[in-house]
């Protein structure tokens, strides 16, 4: 067999992104937090809306977690710590 073949391909969307490499970004319901304060952590690492900031919130609140966000493994990484950082409760599925 040629070593410049793999056994496993590269599998590309319709869109040409890598979805092997994909990540979710979740967060999770706590206590300790306000709606508001969330809020302001989504707009400002997750790069949210305000609405959107809003709705993943509230979904978070009455399902006790959300799915805020998806990317590379390694960005929802960085995304995690930096919610972490700032006191919410976060975890990267992929």
């Amino acid at each position: 067999m040629d070593s410049n073949f793999t056994s496993r391909p590269q599998k590309l969307s319709s869109d040409g992104v890598d979805h092997q490499n994909q990540a979710t970004l979740v967060l999770y319901n706590d206590d300790s937090n306000t709606f508001d304060y969330v809020m302001e952590v989504l707009v400002e690492i997750c790069d949210h809306s305000l609405t959107q900031a809003e709705q993943c919130a509230t979904i978070t609140h009455f399902k006790g977690r959300c799915e805020v966000r998806t990317g590379t493994l390694t960005a929802m990484k960085e995304l995690r710590y930096q919610l972490i950082s700032r006191g919410l409760k976060a975890i990267v599925d992929n």
